[in-house]
C-alpha cells in the first residue's frame, strides 16, 4: 500500500507538469466514459433492473389470442371462468383504465381512473399508506361503491388530512374512500383513483364477445414454471371454447412475462446502441493511448535513468498504468456527471420513447458500471506506453537524450488510429442508415392529414348517462356546433373506436349472402371509427369511390357504412363494394355506400405488419341504443383548424363548459404529435446514435490530427533536410497529407468490412434501405476521408512552413 501510495502521488505530480495533455485526456474520457455510463443507465434501468415489485419474476400477463391477435385484451365473463378454473396461478387480477368526472367541488375535474378487481393490489405487493384495499364482496355487481387514492390526489384534494370513511363524487355517484396508495407505486398507467372492477354492470361489459380494453395479470403459485401454467391455461381455453362456442371457439390464452411485456420491442435497439457506444469508448482510449505514447516517448530518458538506478521493469511499468488509472477515473468520475444531465435531457426531450422511464437513473449498479469501465479502459490504454518503457539499450536511450522515436512507435500509433477510422466508419454507416430510414419514414403518406388536427377527449357530465339515447345524440350535435362555430376552424367531428396510431378497435363481420360463421373468431375482423360526416375533411382523407357519411345519415335512417380500399380490394376483389350489405355482428346490418383512402393505422413503419388492415367507419348517430351507456360516459372529437390547433384549446374547454360546466376536456393531442409518437422509439436509438456516431468522428478526426502533428515534430530535422536539398513545399504537403490518407485508408477498408457485419444485425430496425447500402457506404466512407485529410492539412501546412536553417541548427 505505501508504494502504491507513493506511485499514485509521483503520478499525480507527473499530471500536473502537464496540465495540457492532462486536460484533453481526461476530457476524451470523459466524453467516453460518460456516453458509455449514460446509456448504460437505460439498460439498468429498462432491461436489467428487476420489476419494484416483491416475486416480480413469478408475475405474468395474460391475454386472449385468436388467429388475428397473439395478444387481445380479455372479456370479462372470461377472466371469471379463468380465475375460477385455473390450477397453477396464486391470483388473477384484472383491471382497465378508464376516466372519471370528480365532481362537487367546484368544476369539473378528469381523473384517470384504475378499474381493478379484488386482490390486484396484494398480486403487485401494494400495501396501502392508510386504510385499506378492496375485499371480493366489494368486486361485485351491488357492492358498496368504494375507492382508493394515491397520495398525490389525497394531498391535492384532501391537503394530507382525514380521509378515510368521506365520499368523493365520481361519475354522478358517491364513492366511500377507504384506502391511499403511497405515491411510490408505479405501473403502466399512473392512476390517481381506483375502483372495484367488478361493479361495473354495462351490458357491454359483461359480453363475452366484448373485452372492452380488458388486461389480466396472474402471480404463480410457489414452485409453478411458465410452461406449466400455459399448459394448465390451455386447458382451461379448451373448455370455454366447448362451453361457449359462439364466443370462444378456436381462442387461447397467451401467457408472458410481466416484464418482457412491458419491455416489448426495444431490447433490440438498446443493445445496438450499447454496442455502438463501446465503440466511442474504444475510440476514446485509442486516442489517450496514443498521447500517451507521445508523451512516453519524450520520457524515455527518464525511464532510462530509473533502470539504471535499479528501478525493475514492473516497477516502471506499475507507475505508467498508475498514471492511466488516474486519468481514468477523473474522466470516470466527470462522466457520471455528464451521464447523469444527458440522460435527463433524452428522457425529458423524448419522454414516451423507452418504457419503464421514471426507473432510470444512477443507482449502485450504474456506479460499479462507471467504476469498472474506468479501471479497464486505465489499464487499456495505459498497457501501450507501459509496455514501451519495456526499451532494453539503456546506452541508446540516454545518448538520444529522449529525443528519437522509433518506427515501431510510429507503427503502434498508425496502428491506433487505424482503429479509431475503422470504429467511427462503422459508427456513421449504422447512424447512415438509421437516418435515412428516419427520413425515409417522415416521408410515408399516413393516408391523412395530421397537420392543424387537435384531438381530445369530453368527459360528459355524469346525469346525461340517466338521460335518453335521444338527448344524449343531441348533447353531442350541440358540443360539435359549439366547438364548429371557434373562428378558425373548418371542421370537427366526433370520433368513436380509436385514432390512427393511438389505439385500436375492431369488430367482426360477415358479408350478406354468405353463410353466417359459427364464431366470432371465423369471421373477417375490420377495424372501426364511429365518425360524423365532416370526419373525412377534418381528418383529410381521400374520398376514392361513392360518398362519404352525411347529414342524413342519421338514427332515423338505415345504417350505412363506409369502407377504406384494403377492405374493398381484401373482400371485393372483383366487384364493386357500393351497395353490397355488411352484417356487423354487434351493430347489425349496413350497406356501404363509399370507399375512401387507407390510413396506416398501426404506424408508418408496422402498417402492413399486421393481420387486421380493413377499416370500416360508421355513423355515430346510427349507434345503436344498446351502446348509449358507453357514449353516454364521454367521447372523443378531431378538429382540423387554419391555424396551430393548440391555440383553441383554451377556447374549446371555454365552449363546452357553456353547454354544461360538468362536462370536462381533456387529453388534448394533436396529431402530429401522435404520428411523432408513434416512431419514438426510432427517433430515440437514432438520436442517440447520431450522437455517437458524431463523437466518434470528432474523436477520429483529433486522433490523426494528433498523430500527424507529432509525426510532424519528430521529423522536422528531416524535413529540413528535404526543403535544404530542393524539395518544394508542395512535395512536403503532399508527403504529410499522403501518411495520413494510407492511414485513413486503412481504417476505412477495415471498416468497410467491420459495417458489413454489423448492419446486418439491424436490418429489423430499417425501413426503406438495405443493411448494406452501397450510397450511405460510399457517402460515409468518402466524408471519413475527407475530414482526415482536414484534420492532416493543419500541421501539413505546418510541415511546409520548416525553416530547414533552424532545423538544422536545431538538430
Amino acid at each position: 500500500m505505501e508504494t502504491l501510495w507513493q506511485d499514485v502521488r509521483y503520478g499525480i505530480r507527473m499530471l500536473a507538469k502537464t496540465p495540457g495533455f492532462t486536460l484533453i485526456a481526461i476530457l476524451t474520457l470523459t466524453l467516453g466514459i460518460g456516453a458509455n455510463t449514460a446509456l448504460f443507465s437505460v439498460v439498468n434501468g429498462v432491461l436489467l433492473n428487476p420489476l419494484p415489485y416483491p416475486h416480480a419474476d413469478q408475475i405474468i400477463s395474460v391475454y386472449t389470442r385468436t388467429a388475428n391477435f397473439q395478444q387481445s385484451s380479455v372479456t370479462y365473463l372470461n377472466f371469471l371462468d379463468w380465475q375460477k378454473n385455473n390450477r397453477t396461478f396464486e391470483i388473477l387480477a384484472g383491471r382497465r383504465g378508464d376516466n372519471f368526472n370528480l365532481t362537487g367541488n367546484g368544476t369539473a375535474e378528469r381523473v384517470r381512473t384504475g378499474m381493478v378487481s379484488a386482490g390486484y393490489f396484494e398480486l403487485l405487493g401494494v400495501q396501502p399508506a392508510i386504510g385499506r384495499t378492496f375485499s371480493r364482496e366489494e368486486d361485485q355487481v351491488g357492492g358498496t361503491p368504494v375507492a382508493v387514492m394515491t397520495e398525490g390526489l389525497w394531498k391535492r384534494k384532501f391537503g394530507s388530512g382525514e380521509v378515510l370513511g368521506k365520499t368523493m363524487q365520481l361519475n354522478g355517484t358517491d364513492y366511500t374512500i377507504i384506502g391511499v396508495i403511497p405515491a411510490s407505486f408505479h405501473f403502466e398507467r399512473e392512476n390517481e383513483v381506483y375502483v372495484p372492477l367488478g361493479q361495473w354492470n354495462d351490458v357491454t361489459f359483461r359480453d363475452r364477445r366484448v373485452s372492452m380494453g380488458m388486461q389480466v395479470l396472474g402471480k404463480l403459485k410457489p414452485g409453478v414454471k411458465l410452461e406449466q401454467a400455459r399448459a394448465d391455461m390451455a386447458a382451461v381455453a379448451v373448455g370455454l371454447a366447448a362451453a361457449y362456442p359462439e364466443a370462444d371457439a378456436k381462442t387461447g390464452i397467451s401467457l408472458i412475462p410481466l416484464k418482457k411485456d412491458m419491455v416489448g420491442d426495444v431490447e433490440p435497439y438498446l443493445f445496438v446502441l450499447l454496442g455502438a457506444v463501446g465503440f466511442v469508448l474504444l475510440i476514446a482510449c485509442a486516442n489517450v493511448a496514443n498521447l500517451l505514447l507521445a508523451r512516453s516517448s519524450a520520457r524515455m530518458r527518464e525511464f532510462a535513468i530509473r533502470a539504471a538506478l535499479g528501478a525493475s521493469r514492473g516497477r516502471v511499468i506499475r507507475q505508467l498504468l498508475t498514471e492511466s488509472v488516474l486519468l481514468s477515473m477523473a474522466g470516470g468520475g466527470l462522466g457520471l456527471l455528464l451521464a447523469g444531465w444527458g440522460t435527463r435531457v433524452i428522457l425529458r426531450t423524448l419522454p414516451d420513447a423507452l418504457p419503464r422511464s421514471g426507473e432510470i437513473g444512477v443507482d449502485t449498479h450504474v456506479l460499479l458500471f462507471t467504476l469498472g469501465i474506468s479501471l479497464l479502459a486505465g489499464i487499456f490504454f495505459g498497457l501501450a506506453p507501459a509496455l514501451k518503457a519495456l526499451r532494453p539499450d539503456l546506452q541508446e536511450t540516454l545518448k538520444e537524450g529522449g529525443r528519437g522515436s522509433s518506427g515501431s512507435r510510429h507503427r503502434v500509433q498508425n496502428v491506433f488510429v487505424a482503429a479509431e477510422m475503422a470504429l467511427a466508419l462503422v459508427l456513421l454507416i449504422c447512424a447512415g442508415l438509421m437516418i435515412r430510414s428516419l427520413s425515409l419514414l417522415w416521408g410515408v403518406d399516413p393516408g391523412f392529414n395530421p397537420h392543424n388536427v387537435l384531438a381530445f377527449d369530453v368527459a360528459l357530465a355524469p346525469s346525461l348517462a340517466k338521460r335518453p339515447p335521444a338527448q344524449i345524440r343531441a348533447e353531442y350535435r350541440e358540443l360539435e356546433t359549439r366547438v364548429a362555430a371557434i373562428p378558425g376552424v373548418e371542421a370537427v367531428s366526433v370520433n368513436g373506436g380509436s385514432l390512427p396510431m393511438d389505439g385500436d378497435s375492431e369488430l367482426p363481420f360477415w358479408i350478406e349472402g354468405q353463410p353466417k360463421p359459427a364464431s366470432d373468431n371465423d369471421m373477417s375482423w375490420s377495424l372501426f371509427y364511429l365518425v360524423d360526416p365532416p370526419y373525412l375533411k377534418a381528418m383529410g382523407i381521400p374520398l376514392r369511390r361513392g360518398r362519404f357519411l352525411n347529414e342524413h345519415d342519421n338514427e332515423h335512417a338505415p345504417m350505412v357504412m363506409v369502407i377504406d380500399e384494403v377492405f374493398a380490394h381484401k373482400f371485393f376483389p372483383h366487384d364493386d363494394p357500393i351497395g353490397k350489405r355488411i352484417n356487423i355482428g354487434l351493430v347489425g346490418q349496413a350497406e356501404i355506400v363509399g370507399v375512401v383512402g387507407h390510413i396506416k393505422h398501426w404506424g408508418l413503419d408496422s402498417d402492413a405488419q399486421h393481420t387486421i388492415q380493413a377499416q370500416m367507419y360508421l355513423a355515430f348517430l346510427q349507434l345503436p341504443e344498446k351502446f348509449t351507456p358507453l357514449i353516454a360516459r364521454g367521447g372523443a372529437f378531431v378538429v382540423r383548424s387554419g391555424q396551430n390547433p393548440q391555440a383553441l384549446e383554451s377556447e374549446i374547454r371555454r365552449r363546452v363548459g357553456q353547454v354544461d360546466s360538468q362536462h370536462a376536456v381533456f387529453g388534448a393531442r394533436t396529431l402530429d404529435e401522435i404520428v411523432s409518437g408513434s416512431l419514438a422509439t426510432r427517433r430515440f436509438s437514432t438520436v442517440l446514435l447520431d450522437v455517437f456516431a458524431a463523437l466518434a468522428l470528432v474523436l477520429s478526426a483529433v486522433g490523426i490530427y494528433g498523430v500527424i502533428s507529432y509525426l510532424v515534430g519528430q521529423r522536422t530535422h528531416e524535413i529540413g533536410v528535404r526543403i535544404a536539398l530542393g524539395a518544394q513545399r508542395g512535395d512536403v504537403l503532399r508527403l504529410i497529407l499522403g501518411q495520413g490518407t494510407r492511414i485513413a485508408l486503412i481504417g476505412v477498408g477495415v471498416g468497410l468490412v467491420g459495417a458489413f457485419g454489423m448492419t446486418r444485425l439491424m436490418k429489423k430496425m430499417l425501413f426503406g434501405v438495405s443493411a448494406t447500402d452501397p450510397i450511405t457506404f460510399a457517402a460515409v466512407a468518402a466524408l471519413l476521408v475527407m475530414v482526415a485529410l482536414a484534420a492532416c492539412y493543419v500541421p501539413a501546412r505546418r510541415a511546409m512552413r520548416v525553416d530547414p536553417i533552424i532545423a538544422l541548427r536545431y538538430e
